[in-house]
Formats: structure tokens, C-alpha cells, sequence
């Protein structure tokens, strides 16, 4: 396969799945609300988690009488990522529980973004936990796959 080719691939179908660093960004082909209702449905399904929290921006927005494009969030864990990090990283504690948010973009399409374990790493200094930084991406990754299908 030549070298244009693959970097053809790569700016089509790649870059759009990461329009963040640390920030895995998907296309959903639901809207904002049924999106984050099959989040919900698929971290049900894997079992273990708690749901912490559903933020609907759009709905908070228009208490204030704003008007926002629709976006909700959904907070979920089951402690296993808290264990081994926060003793010696407390700060990691702002990026958990996980969670995923569906939003609409200007053009009205729908997406969903979720942090990696990655990133979790990289801002937070995390050294070894390798495993457990693999795992988190394999979850999440799992959960949007359930829930974009």
C-alpha cells in the first residue's frame, strides 16, 4: 500500500475519530438524547458501574433563558480507576467518574467524545498503571462501540 494512500486513510477516517488530543470524538448517527440513552443502556448492560449523573446542558441553559445546541452529558464508574490512582495522583479525581457527552455541532450532526486513559495519563503524570490505563481505553471504547451501533 504506498505512503499516499494510507495517508488519504488516515486524514478521512482517522482524524475525525480524534479531533482532540486525549479526546476521542465519535460520529453518532442518533440524536444527542437517545445517544446518551444508549451510553446509558450499554454501561448498564456491562455491569458493575453506577450512573453518577445526567447533565442535560440544553435543558440547564433555558432555566437561565438561554438557548444552546442540544448536549448532554452522562457520568458513570464503578471505582476501579480510583483505587490504585488516587493515593499518590488526588488530582485525577477531576477527570472521574468517566463520562460521555453527546453533542450537537453547528452543522447539526451528532457526536460522542469521551476521554482516554491516555490522556488521563499524560495530564496527570500517571507512571505504570499501564494495564490499568488499557483497560479504561478498552471500557469506554466498548461502551461507545454498544452505544453508536
Amino acid at each position: 500500500m504506498n505512503k499516499f494512500v494510507v495517508l488519504l486513510f488516515a486524514a478521512f477516517f482517522v482524524a475525525p475519530v480524534f479531533a482532540q488530543e486525549g479526546i476521542a470524538t465519535k460520529p453518532s448517527k442518533y440524536s444527542v438524547a437517545e445517544t446518551i440513552d444508549r451510553v446509558e443502556a450499554a454501561v448498564k448492560a456491562a455491569g458493575g458501574f453506577q450512573i453518577v449523573a445526567r447533565v442535560d446542558y440544553q435543558a440547564l441553559a433555558a432555566t437561565q433563558g438561554g438557548k444552546i445546541r442540544p448536549s448532554q452529558m452522562l457520568l458513570f464508574g464503578r471505582g476501579g480507576v480510583l483505587q490504585p490512582l488516587l493515593p499518590t495522583k488526588p488530582l485525577v479525581a477531576i477527570d472521574l467518574p468517566l463520562k460521555m457527552l453527546a453533542y450537537e455541532d453547528a452543522e447539526g450532526k451528532v457526536w460522542l467524545a469521551y476521554i482516554t486513559g491516555d490522556f488521563l495519563k499524560s495530564r496527570h503524570g500517571i507512571e505504570g498503571n499501564d494495564e490499568l490505563m488499557k483497560r479504561l481505553n478498552g471500557v469506554t471504547d466498548s461502551i461507545a462501540g454498544k452505544a453508536l451501533e
